[in-house]
């Protein structure tokens, strides 16, 4: 059996990692030069923060253990005031953590994976230019030479990303449902540097974020000791990017509004004139799968990096296909249906839930009735867990609950802390444990759903 996969990033290699496992016969089409040899074209993404999912998908693929090795732990946000204080707030519970991660060399390694097999073939500067879904067959252009090759397969997977050719071939048929929204934000990649010797400059355990309201900064660590820091703020307006035309711009923007940051990025107006400028794209489409032609991970469902999920999602989606494959018994067709059907509703439950923490991150994490609403979850969920689970805690911790699934409990969990933060005087007396008989008959009475 003959199964093509077009896109060798973050997903199509451990895919094809995963197909490798099974004896596949897997041939990866990359349009991109192969990065091992070429290097990585940094100042176009963000670094990644691999979580419970992800890792998940990795132990399955043999590949967690390598992979943690390369990661930062972050136990949490670590919100810097416009006053110049600092506030951290806890992820979970008992150490839990997101991990910071490089996806150049995330990526280097799924690459090593996938080609450590003699049934799996990487070929590099192909770009597809055209699908027949149906058959499947795809056509590949090589970049340098312009050699043409069209390839028939038993199974073709679009893992392309959010500007998918797959989907493309797919988008233009009747009946194909599509959707793409953009953020009116654009973002950019800046650094802060180690230390002049090594070391951190700022708490790597952390992720750190300034919010401002209509826009924000964030800082992720890297093990040599550098912050990927990522500057989202609108294209138009009096505070945008069209307003930052000279570096005397960009200095008094930073200076004003970032004065911590600043003083520990030396190659801030360098970082900011060299690196693009770039969207922040959420794409709904259906149906995923036509005859053995599927979309898998940002081809299917590219949503914003604002809970982190981008690519945990798509690792998942790569489990819960070689899940079906052993449930199935390799049979395609039926692990293609299920996968579809299990998948979708997931794929735009974590699109909204990506939306929503934008506003979470720019607008809410500095309010104190907002960080109040936190406390009181975490309390809730330390006194409570069989009645009470954060969101947070289900769609980065709890790989087991799908994410439409958490999406409905949020929405419950919602319910129950409005009804809290009504009782008088609760900023006052959250934590007196006298509120516990309170607190379990408000969950009783309204929080059955959301641990359920």
């Amino acid at each position: 059996m003959e199964i093509v996969i077009v896109g060798g990033g973050l997903v199509g290699a451990l895919l094809a990692t995963l197909l490798g496992r099974r004896g596949y016969h897997v041939r990866v089409f990359e349009r991109r030069p192969d990065m091992r040899v070429a290097g990585y074209t940094g100042g176009r993404s963000i670094n990644l923060a691999l979580s419970d999912r992800g890792i998940r998908a990795l132990e399955r693929a043999g590949l967690a253990e390598s992979v943690l090795a390369l990661t930062i732990p972050m136990h949490g946000r670590m919100i810097h005031h416009e006053d110049g204080s600092l506030d951290f707030q806890p992820y979970g519970v008992a150490g839990q953590a997101i991990r910071s991660l490089s996806r150049a060399r995330l990526n280097e390694l799924l690459l090593d994976a996938a080609s450590s097999f003699d049934t799996v073939t990487l070929e590099f500067e192909w770009r597809c230019v055209g699908v027949e879904p149906e058959r499947p067959q795809a056509t590949f252009v090589h970049t340098r030479t312009g050699e043409e090759r069209r390839i028939t397969c038993d199974v073709l997977i679009g893992a392309d990303g959010a500007f998918s050719a797959v989907r493309d071939a797919l988008h233009y048929r009747d009946r194909y449902n599509y959707c793409q929204e953009y953020l009116d934000y654009g973002y950019k990649e800046l650094t802060i540097p180690a230390r002049d010797g090594g070391g951190f400059r700022i708490e790597p355990n952390a992720l750190h974020i300034w919010p401002r309201h209509n826009f924000m900064m964030i800082a992720l660590p890297n093990t040599e000791g550098t912050f990927t820091c990522t500057l989202f703020l609108p294209y138009e307006g009096q505070l945008s990017f069209a307003q930052l035309h000279s570096p005397e711009q960009v200095g008094a923007f930073f200076f004003q509004h970032f004065p911590d940051a600043v003083e520990h990025m030396p190659t801030l107006l360098n970082d900011f004139e060299r690196n693009p400028l770039s969207s922040l794209v959420t794409i709904r489409c259906y149906p995923w799968v036509v005859g053995r032609t599927v979309l898998i991970g940002d081809a299917a469902h590219a949503i914003v990096p604002f809970y982190g999920q981008g690519m945990n999602a798509g690792f998942e989606d790569c489990r819960i296909l070689d899940e079906l494959l052993d449930r199935f018994s390799d049979d395609w067709d039926a692990a293609l249906a299920e996968y579809q059907r299990m998948r979708k509703p997931a794929g735009d439950a974590v699109a909204q839930l990506a939306l929503d923490n934008f506003v979470e991150m720019r607008d809410k994490v500095a309010d104190l009735r907002f960080i109040l609403r936190k406390k009181i979850e975490v309390l809730l969920f330390e006194h409570f867990p069989e009645l009470y689970t954060p969101l947070y805690t289900l769609v980065t911790f709890t790989p087991e609950v799908s994410y439409d699934e958490a999406y409905r409990r949020g929405q419950a969990n919602e319910h129950v802390i409005s009804q809290i933060m009504a009782l008088p005087d609760i900023d006052q007396r959250w934590d007196d444990p006298a509120m516990l008989d309170t607190y379990r008959q408000i969950l009783e009475r309204y929080g059955a759903a959301s641990s359920a």
